[in-house]
């Protein structure tokens, strides 16, 4: 499964740039915009088979102050924790981090930067972060993950939201097989785990777009009983 990252941050347009540059970057992430929400996530997530990997937390929410979830979910889970906020004095960065923090960004900051600063987190919990791919070649079919375009021999290739989604999730691990369960998901979501008939529906639907013989796939290809690969 993609690494799992709880995004904690009340304003929607950054809330909605951050969640789309993580997910471009390969992760599963969860939004949250209060701090209520964000721990009754924590502890369903970290209760089930599929825990959180890291939480991103903004410090001022709208019902309450984010370094009082901070120590909350300190106290009874071990991940890291990245803070987020415009406050800048040594004093908050420094109570912050001894608090448990892991790690602490000022904004405005680039995404570049966070992005780092996550592989960082992670590295030092032991969890290797590989780079996401985010564009494919192979034959006539061109693939940029980041601009979100598809062309076949050229040509603008339309894709639905989902389609592109799945699409993109194979991308980012192509040559390799990614798992039914894997694909549901990341793309469905968590409670779509076993509607495998899914997979086969978006699949037909793109082969039928980008393959040159869709019942005799080259690229898109079937590993029976486990999953899906993108030819590399």
């Amino acid at each position: 499964m993609s690494m799992k990252v709880l995004l904690v941050e009340d304003d929607r347009e950054l809330r909605r740039t951050l969640l789309e540059s993580l997910e471009l970057e390969g992760y599963a992430v969860i939004a949250s915009g209060s701090a209520a929400d964000a721990h009754a996530v924590v502890r369903h997530t970290m209760a089930s088979d599929a825990p959180l990997d890291l939480v991103i937390l903004d410090l001022g929410l709208p019902d309450g102050d984010g370094s009082e979830l901070l120590k909350l979910i300190r106290s009874q889970f071990s991940l890291p924790i990245l803070i987020i906020s415009a406050r800048h004095e040594d004093d908050n960065k420094v109570h912050l981090l001894d608090a448990g923090a892991d790690d602490y960004l000022v904004k405005p900051f680039s995404i570049s930067e966070l992005l780092a600063r996550i592989r960082v987190s992670l590295r030092h919990r032991g969890k290797a972060v590989v780079a996401a791919q985010r564009q494919y070649t192979q034959g006539a079919l061109q693939i940029d993950v980041q601009k979100h375009t598809v062309h076949k021999a050229g040509t603008p290739v339309h894709l639905t939201p989902t389609e592109f989604k799945l699409l993109a999730r194979l991308v980012r691990q192509a040559g390799q097989v990614v798992t039914h369960r894997q694909l549901l998901w990341d793309v469905w979501g968590p409670e779509y785990v076993d509607h495998t008939h899914y997979l086969r529906l978006y699949m037909a639907q793109l082969r039928s777009k980008l393959e040159d013989n869709p019942t005799e796939p080259s690229l898109l290809l079937t590993e029976p009983g486990v999953g899906y690969r993108l030819a590399d």
